[in-house]
């Protein structure tokens, strides 16, 4: 379904397209979600596809690549954190990694937990078995041992000091730590007996070193190794269920590797932006989850939706990822039973907890519907900041939120005019505005940093450009005191400026709508101050580095990139210390700059 841009607002699939279509417009009782879709639909497209599998795999791509304001889409900005290894190396050292590429000879652990302590554990397994923590490149480089090596910390395989078997050895025990209970408890047993062994040849500190780290990966086995009773016969397996509320669905997918319980992830979206059944929509979701973290597969799925449902997820997930390794999806099993009901109650559980607590992002959308008079709820956001200092290298950010969740791929910087007058925010909000609305694609919602002068400002570009968007600016109470006289703020409310409303609303009235917001703004600070910031290096920095006569183009952007100090602090540096502050080897440019530095006068 398209608008009158010609942009892709809804993409669907049916047996029986004439009747799905025609559901659409018939006389009868419609959501008002429904009648919204319905006002933009200006034409249609269909494709035919040869199975329910196909249109499945059809419409997942179609979400991802045009990203549809009226479908469900993934609201997940998350990784999985993994440990590698990569056997293509003599020596394979372990690496944390998120969203790792699978390829012939590496060995992926995971995935972890957001949250979870495996990054600082790698750590401790790396000082524990003494193995290799440099990068490639600085093993290819190394004469000679470094202070690892003399720290007891590393065999230095660099330079040979220990064999190919010998280190593999040592690898295999720490990776014990990363696959189960009993071969955790093996290698545990080997580190205590280096600390006895170190604390009889009278190596105290080192003893001391190891036995600090027996206790943490004694957590760490606890923690990790505590919920593996019924899994220890399988190895990768996602168990999957869902409960439908009254406003909310709740999906829960718990995570098994190598036969431990890793971890769970949930999400959710509302019930209000059904246009299909339930399961086909859960089923999409997952696929959606799927193909965007395909770093996470398992072996095998169980998953608590009907037979069809079933049939075709199956066979979409196995045409859709294209792996190497089949996987399958079931949804009966004795053994998983109570683990099904575990795993429901959890989904049904999650969501009454946030909804009691105000959590959900469709509590603070559904009260910014209301506040803005609007008839259905708004599902895009889109926040604007301008950075300026002393009138120099003005910059503006736009970030997007969809349902709530940051939408990164949709960011956008701009560079702004530097105007003789200075600083001028609503000048260069209407720049902005003036620019941004040429690309169409417009959010349900615009908001800007700043208050009511902003706010007008831009409701006056959007007018001049025959453009119905709301407007509101997000101000905090030391701003509004010009705004509301004779009443006491605290300064550390957080208010919104909504046109035609006689005073600001307070933020921390709803703390959904509250996190939402605020979320927004302080992320537009930091993406615009991040290019202005950019933008005043190159402009203070670069007005010296274009000066030196002797240095080429390269040399003068590593000096950009490089450079953090001030130039008065680099005028009164040696030479070997300038080496050090701009990382330069060449002497001959080095010189050149030293030359420079000495003899400037401003």
């Amino acid at each position: 379904m398209k608008n009158s841009n010609n942009e892709i607002i809804y993409v669907g699939k049916a047996k029986n397209l004439r009747s799905r279509v025609t559901s659409y417009f018939n006389n009868s009782e419609k959501s008002a979600k429904t009648h919204i879709l319905v006002k933009h639909i200006k034409d249609f497209d269909f494709i035919v596809t040869n199975s329910d599998a196909e249109s499945y795999v059809l419409e997942n791509n179609l979400i991802k690549d045009n990203m549809p304001k009226y479908n469900i889409r993934l609201k997940d900005d998350k990784s999985y954190p993994y440990v590698m290894i990569n056997y293509n190396h003599d020596f394979p050292r372990l690496i944390y990694k998120r969203r790792p590429k699978r390829s012939k000879n590496i060995e992926l652990f995971g995935p972890y937990p957001t949250g979870s302590n495996i990054s600082s554990i790698l750590r401790l397994l790396t000082k524990s078995f003494s193995l290799r923590d440099c990068s490639d490149n600085e093993f290819k480089s190394r004469k000679t041992p470094c202070i690892l090596h003399q720290m007891g910390q590393c065999t230095a395989p660099c330079v040979g000091k220990i064999s190919k078997k010998n280190y593999k050895s040592d690898l295999a025990d720490a990776l014990n730590f990363l696959k189960g209970q009993r071969l955790a408890k093996k290698s545990y047993a080997i580190l205590e007996e280096k600390m006895y062994d170190s604390a009889s040849k009278e190596l105290f500190e080192r003893a001391a070193s190891i036995r600090d780290h027996l206790r943490e990966l004694d957590t760490f086995m606890e923690s990790s190794f505590e919920q593996n009773v019924e899994f220890l016969h399988e190895k990768d397996i996602d168990i999957i269920s869902y409960y439908e509320g009254e406003k909310d669905i709740d999906i829960s997918l718990y995570l098994v590797r190598h036969g431990n319980l890793l971890g769970q992830r949930n999400f959710y979206f509302s019930s209000s932006d059904l246009f299909d059944d339930t399961e086909s929509e859960v089923v999409q979701y997952l696929l959606q989850y799927y193909s965007q973290n395909d770093e996470v597969l398992p072996s095998s799925i169980f998953i608590s939706v009907e037979d069809e449902q079933l049939k075709n997820f199956d066979s979409a997930i196995n045409k859709l990822l294209r792996s190497d390794k089949s996987i399958k999806a079931f949804n009966r099993s004795e053994k998983y039973k109570s683990l099904e009901s575990m795993v429901q109650t959890h989904a049904k559980e999650a969501q009454r907890v946030r909804l009691e607590n105000e959590q959900s992002v469709y509590v603070g959308l559904n009260k910014l519907k209301e506040l803005l008079k609007l008839k259905a709820r708004p599902r895009t956001l889109e926040c604007y900041d301008v950075a300026i200092w002393q009138g120099k290298s003005p910059t503006a950010s736009q970030i997007v939120f969809h349902d709530g969740v940051p939408d990164k791929k949709l960011y956008r910087h701009y560079g702004l005019k530097e105007l003789p007058e200075g600083n001028n925010d609503f000048a260069m909000m209407r720049e902005v505005f003036e620019r941004r609305i040429k690309y169409q694609n417009l959010p349900d919602v615009f908001i800007v940093d700043g208050g009511t002068g902003q706010v007008n400002t831009v409701r006056k570009v959007l007018e001049e450009l025959n453009v119905d968007v709301p407007v509101i600016g997000i101000a905090k109470s030391k701003d509004l005191k010009k705004i509301v006289s004779r009443t006491q703020i605290d300064k550390s409310d957080e208010r919104l400026i909504i046109p035609g409303r006689a005073n600001p609303y307070i933020l921390k009235k709803n703390m959904s709508l509250f996190r939402i917001i605020v979320q927004m703004r302080d992320e537009a600070h930091r993406f615009s101050r991040r290019l202005h910031h950019k933008k005043e290096h190159k402009r203070i920095m670069g007005s010296w580095v274009d000066d030196v006569k002797g240095i080429n183009n390269k040399v003068r952007q590593e000096i950009l990139i490089n450079q953090k100090v001030e130039f008065d602090e680099l005028k009164n540096m040696s030479i070997e210390e300038i080496k050090l502050a701009l990382k330069i080897q060449d002497t001959k440019h080095l010189r050149a700059i030293y030359d420079y530095l000495k003899n400037f006068t401003s």
